[in-house]
């Protein structure tokens, strides 16, 4: 049976968030085919490692254009027909509609579409919806429409994104499943213990947009450093210049001349901030079902953040970390203040984040779950 996948970009798509994925189809006896709009020669390489075979494809992720999206789905439509794929599987917001779309025109047998979050337009910020957004959301529902009538299955993370996508779309529900977590390689984030000598330290990682509760960590921080000076703010994220919502480069160099925060730039050893870290943080306006959150849990740290869909499912409240409501930076350092001053609850914390993560985000148990969906069994 060949199966074929349909991903925005080849890394973080694929050769992170589905690498297990995709091997443990490979190695089922599957014949697996992957398209990504970004290949390079060696990330093509590392994709035919897992046991899979990298295919081109051309879509405008962002672009709103539909003469240029209609083209580009009838020239995947015409390479799936070449293929013949038995199924196929497609992820992100754009990729999952037209992927559908352009597997219905193919004759695929079996169409299964995956939203890991409804995104950037269906945020809302501390003074609801911008118009623009509400026209965004229309056009979204519309496309979902039409695109999720040709899926099988339209899987989503939380609960709370097929409530309210259905709010903007005719859907049929009875396609809708709640996967949860896409899961993590437990042993590649294995549980370290926490250091008890040094100051309390916080971690924030994401990109230094609005969205992900930058500026309310920043003002968290603030506030609790004019109590307890030596506390550590690390934050790990890139700089997005072209969004009006992002930290901007002047404004994430005051806080580190200001003494707010450590910022190391870019790290490829995530994982080793995370365990020499007390706190994670993550005060997002709306997740899928964040990842980082799971690898942080998985390390064996407690968490904040915050109650909004995606976040609330990965803490639960006072047992592996604390919710907090978003757009609430006094909120946020109220919690960080109690951790700092009752530090035996970080380590409780983190253990039940750690035993969590143990029971819930292991890949190895959800991607025959997955696996199974995939191919209607």
């Amino acid at each position: 049976m060949k199966i074929l996948l349909i991903s925005q970009n080849a890394t973080p798509g694929l050769l992170i968030f589905r690498k297990e994925l995709i091997q443990y189809l490979a190695v089922s006896g599957f014949s697996v085919y992957v398209c990504a709009l970004d290949y390079t020669e060696t990330s093509k390489q590392a994709i035919r490692k897992l046991g899979a075979t990298p295919v081109d494809y051309s879509l405008n992720k962002a672009g709103m254009n539909p003469i240029r999206d209609l083209k580009d789905t009838w020239a995947l439509s015409r390479e799936l027909k070449e293929l013949q794929p038995d199924v196929v599987f497609s992820f992100f917001v754009k990729p999952s509609i037209y992927g559908t779309l352009a597997a219905t025109l193919a004759g695929v047998p079996r169409r299964i579409a995956m939203l890991e979050g409804l995104g950037y337009v269906h945020t809302a910020n501390s003074n609801g919806y911008s118009a623009k957004k509400r026209l965004l959301q229309f056009v979204h529902g519309c496309l979902c429409t039409v695109g999720y009538a040709f899926a099988h299955k339209v899987l989503f993370l939380n609960p709370d994104d097929p409530r309210d996508l259905s709010n903007k779309a005719l859907l049929n529900r009875k396609k809708f499943q709640v996967l949860g977590p896409i899961g993590l390689d437990l042993n590649a984030f294995p549980y370290q213990a926490m250091s008890s000598s040094g100051p309390v330290r916080f971690i924030f990682i994401a990109r230094l947009l609005a969205e992900k509760g930058i500026f309310e960590y920043l003002a968290a921080a603030r506030i609790v450093k004019k109590q307890y000076s030596d506390t550590e703010f690390i934050v790990l994220g890139g700089l997005d210049p072209d969004n009006p919502a992002a930290l901007t480069s002047s404004q994430l160099d005051d806080v580190i001349n200001e003494g707010i925060i450590i910022y190391p730039g870019h790290v490829s050893n995530v994982s080793e901030w995370i365990a020499n870290s007390h706190v994670f943080v993550l005060p997002s306006y709306r997740e899928g079902y964040p990842r980082s959150t799971q690898e942080a849990m998985a390390i064996g740290r407690a968490v904040i953040t915050t109650d909004v869909p995606g976040c609330r499912e990965t803490v639960k409240d006072g047992v592996n970390g604390f919710l907090v409501p978003p757009f609430d930076s006094k909120a946020l350092a109220e919690k960080m203040l109690y951790l700092i001053e009752h530090q035996e609850e970080i380590k409780r914390m983190g253990d039940e984040s750690n035993r969590i993560a143990k029971e819930s985000f292991d890949v190895n148990k959800i991607n025959p779950i997955l696996t199974d969906i995939l191919i209607g069994r």
